[in-house]
């Protein structure tokens, strides 16, 4: 399976996920900040991956300047963490992988070239937790699913979205390797596509049978041709069980609850965020209205249209069927029992 991304040589290396399916090409970070923009603008997306890109562009600023004492290195990377922390702010992964690296930062009393070892060796184990994560995850999940399943995912919750594997669409990879997938269907996901650029192309990828809807087919999908579960990630999971994901999520749930679909949200504990009270707390990033008015470089709206643009939304909890995580499947309101699982 392609990398996301991936460590050499004390830089990363960032698939750009804006020209799939078309092109394979990665950006070569060196520095936070080079980590910062490819977040902002979605080279790199997806939670999980972008808070191991996060962990990443904090020992990229350790090992970007000798400094000459350990205060001066702290200072440089709070720096760092707090720029980080500005790029994307929905995907609480983002902040706990940040956090993670910030409580060894203030706890870290050595050198610092110590320092600087120690972070990069904390962010290879963010990277290959992630995966292992992933694979749990999909094992979880695959458990609830019957054999020769037709299931709908939105949006891109693969290996593109993780350090690899993936979260809904790792339990489909587990599932389907277990005989239990029939065919999958990928909403487009607008405006943005990252159904049909991301998941349409890792099914292919992983000859995994697919059929690409557009976003507004998915009722009539579930009316006629016999879904057996709605499987979708999540960047933000409130201490209540709501759970933000990509813009139509919403939609989704109400139409899985009307045809008596389970709706599954498939996501690892550090994307359960315990100090957010409920998804109405839950920050809805507004991002460009180009993304919504161009596709490819090309105006699909009349000039001076105004557009609007949430990138995600909420799906309550009393909608949600149940949370696979990496500790086990729970009831929403049981999502608190998660972090205290090993």
């Amino acid at each position: 399976m392609i990398r996301t991304l991936y460590w050499k040589n004390n830089r990363v290396y960032i698939l750009n996920q804006l020209l799939l399916p078309s092109r394979i090409r990665y950006v070569e970070c060196g520095n936070y900040e080079s980590v910062y923009r490819a977040i902002k603008d979605m080279i790199i997306r997806g939670a999980p991956a972008i808070g191991v890109a996060a962990a990443f562009g904090m020992a990229l600023a350790a090992l970007e300047k000798d400094f000459k004492s350990l205060s001066a290195m702290k200072s440089y990377l709070l720096k760092a963490a707090g720029r980080l922390a500005s790029s994307r702010p929905t995907a609480v992964n983002l902040f706990w992988a940040l956090k993670r690296i910030e409580d060894i930062v203030d706890g870290f009393s050595g050198t610092p070239e110590g320092l600087k070892s120690r972070l990069v060796r904390e962010a290879l184990e963010v990277y290959d937790e992630d995966i292992s994560v992933n694979k749990r995850i999909g094992s979880y999940g695959a458990a609830l699913l019957k054999k020769n399943s037709m299931v709908i995912t939105h949006c891109n919750a693969g290996a593109l979205a993780t350090a690899g594997y993936g979260t809904a669409l790792g339990v489909i990879r587990s599932a389907y390797s277990q005989g239990k997938i029939k065919l999958v269907y990928v909403d487009e996901t607008r405006p943005y596509l990252q159904g049909a650029r991301l998941t349409a192309w890792e099914m292919k990828q992983e000859k995994i049978p697919y059929r690409l809807l557009t976003d507004n087919m998915a009722g009539h999908i579930m009316k006629t041709c016999g879904i057996g579960a709605v499987i979708v990630g999540a960047d933000r999971i409130a201490a209540n069980g709501d759970a933000a994901n990509k813009i139509g999520t919403y939609s989704l749930s109400i139409l899985a609850r009307y045809h008596k679909v389970p709706f599954y949200v498939a996501a690892p504990v550090s994307t359960i965020d315990p100090k957010t009270s409920n998804g109405g707390r839950i920050v809805i990033e507004e991002r460009s209205v180009k993304e919504v008015l161009y596709v490819n470089d090309r105006l699909i709206a009349p000039k001076g249209t105004i557009a609007c643009h949430p990138a995600f939304d909420v799906t309550p909890a009393g909608l949600i069927t149940a949370i696979i995580t990496e500790n086990g499947v729970f009831k929403p309101g049981e999502i608190k029992k998660a972090l205290r699982q090993k």
